[in-house]
């Protein structure tokens, strides 16, 4: 399968407004999977506690952060998400001269909540994933499919002050730093001679294969890269407008012109096909530690017919049901061997009413005109009431405790009207 999913994108000062960092991020999965949004409270655990990641087991740390996420609702990591200290990881599948094929380990995705459950600041989410990619490994189908859909990952990773860009290939890996400005990632190696980080043994392995001379700069993406371009071609396409529409916005980048590029379909930023953008999130970060965070996510397919819901961190927080996907347990055709022998229903409570509604809107498309009309509208007054706290801080946490669930209903109450 050729690389056809996801973007990313993160926006520093300057290059935003009023000295916050705005991320967001595309994920681009099967057409027929559903991606819910839930919620984890911080843990602590006693001591040679294990934690069940998608396919191993691995040890679990005395403490977990809590963590919001976005995610194909039958695996335990996440594409997209955030933690209660404002870090927020994004991964792509990248392919390159290594092999993907290998037995089941860490997901990329499993490293994306691990980052984020581990990690305090970006740069130690770093440190979480590269450790464990080095003790673990990187393998699996990151399907849910029989057909085993394989990829090594890179990840975008953001604070209230920087971000991080961390690529990898197997068990090698070289990480950016990026202090200002803005960057995206699109299925393609990025990472060329500036390297603040990198697996001790990357250069000696590179030279024994054959990929580097040992003489001349070393150049990440030159070397562990296709020596033909024709598979990431289409992901070379979206990265470039993904870059060219950030440029357009730069100094002045918002959570609105963050959700206009996630929107933007012409570019293929917002897929359709058999890959589609199956969910979606933007958040908003000041440089304030006193400000609290907003994450933005839809939790359903295509931007351009979602409703951005707003989540702030505050204690007491009411669970997401509506966004929750079924639960089997140890009854999950994931878990059982051989794997994914059937596919249960994993459609939550907002996607069954969204997926209702997209039919409408194709059938009728004055109806469906008028839908994205009030979903746009609702997002406004959403987007009015977070500037409020982005500015002045929370002075009252209960009363944001139903944020996410409260905006999920009102999200339904426009389609129930349709």
């Amino acid at each position: 399968m050729h690389p056809s999913s996801c973007d990313t994108f993160v926006a520093l000062p300057p290059s935003t407004e009023r000295q916050r960092v705005v991320f967001g991020k595309n994920s681009d999965r099967p057409c027929d999977e559903v991606q819910e949004v839930v919620y984890f409270p911080a843990r602590d655990y006693g001591a040679e506690e294990k934690v069940e990641c998608t396919y191993i087991e691995i040890e679990q740390v005395a403490h977990t952060h809590a963590v919001v996420l976005s995610r194909p609702a039958w695996l335990w990591g996440a594409e997209m998400g955030a933690n209660e200290h404002q870090v927020c990881i994004g991964n792509e599948a990248v392919w390159g001269r290594e092999s993907a094929d290998g037995d089941e380990a860490l997901l990329g995705m499993d490293l994306v909540r691990l980052g984020l459950e581990r990690a305090d600041t970006a740069e130690r989410a770093v440190n979480v994933i590269t450790e464990l990619l080095e003790k673990y490994g990187q393998g699996g189908s990151c399907m849910e499919d029989e057909c085993g859909f394989t990829y090594h990952n890179s990840f975008l990773i953001s604070d209230r002050t920087e971000a991080w860009l961390l690529e990898t290939s197997g068990k090698y890996w070289a990480a950016e730093r990026v202090e200002g400005g803005y960057r995206n990632i699109s299925n393609e190696y990025g990472i060329t001679t500036k390297i603040d980080k990198e697996h001790p043994g990357m250069r000696e392995y590179a030279r024994s294969k054959g990929w580097w001379d040992g003489k001349t700069q070393f150049n990440f993406a030159t070397v562990f890269s296709f020596l033909t371009t024709a598979r990431i071609e289409a992901s070379g396409t979206r990265y470039c407008a993904g870059k060219k529409l950030l440029e357009k916005s730069n100094g002045h980048i918002t959570a609105e012109s963050m959700m206009g590029i996630l929107r933007d379909k012409e570019s293929g930023i917002n897929m359709e096909g058999m890959f589609m953008t199956t969910g979606s999130m933007v958040s908003v970060i000041p440089s304030d530690p006193t400000l609290p965070g907003v994450h933005y996510f839809t939790a359903t397919p295509d931007p351009e017919r979602s409703l951005f819901k707003p989540f702030i961190f505050v204690k007491n927080l009411i669970p997401l049901k509506e966004t929750t996907s079924p639960t089997y347990g140890q009854d999950d055709p994931v878990k059982k061997k051989p794997r994914f022998q059937c596919k249960p229903d994993r459609k939550h409570e907002l996607f069954v009413k969204h997926e209702l509604v997209a039919a409408i809107t194709e059938s009728y498309k004055d109806r469906g005109k008028k839908i994205t009309e009030s979903l746009r509208q609702l997002e406004k007054e959403k987007m009015a009431q977070m500037e409020g706290l982005l500015t002045h801080g929370i002075e009252e946490p209960d009363i944001w405790a139903d944020l996410f669930s409260s905006s999920v209903k009102e999200e339904m109450a426009v389609y129930n009207k349709s």
